[in-house]
């Protein structure tokens, strides 16, 4: 397998409207090739203090290493938890012609 730069980051929204919205944002400024919603999550978490236990959105997005800070930034702008999901994890191999779609659909800025 080709080696590569993908990461898969997660994040988790309240909703799925909000996570497409989130999604949207991040392929128009092509931080991103693609985001997969993934509604009907249930976490639960200490929050201030209290155990909180909430259905989410998990979402999927498909980018390289070198858009995570551009990801930290739009996070900051566009999510909307005062404390955001993004966790990155590293691609170790795929398919040769994905991962290129990925590298060909993600710039660093364009906007």
């Amino acid at each position: 397998m080709p080696h590569t730069d993908a990461v898969v980051v997660l994040t988790t929204l309240a909703t799925t409207d909000e996570a497409v919205k989130l999604i949207r944002a991040l392929l128009e400024k092509r931080l991103i090739a693609c985001g997969t919603v993934m509604p009907g999550a249930r976490s639960l978490y200490r929050w201030e203090s209290k155990v909180a236990d909430e259905t989410e959105v998990v979402v999927m997005l498909k980018t390289r290493s070198a858009c995570v800070n551009g990801l930290e930034v739009a996070f900051k702008e566009l999510h909307p938890y005062k404390v955001p999901e993004l966790l990155a994890m590293p691609v170790t191999g795929g398919l040769e012609r994905y991962l290129g779609w990925i590298n060909s659909e993600t710039g660093l800025a364009l906007t």
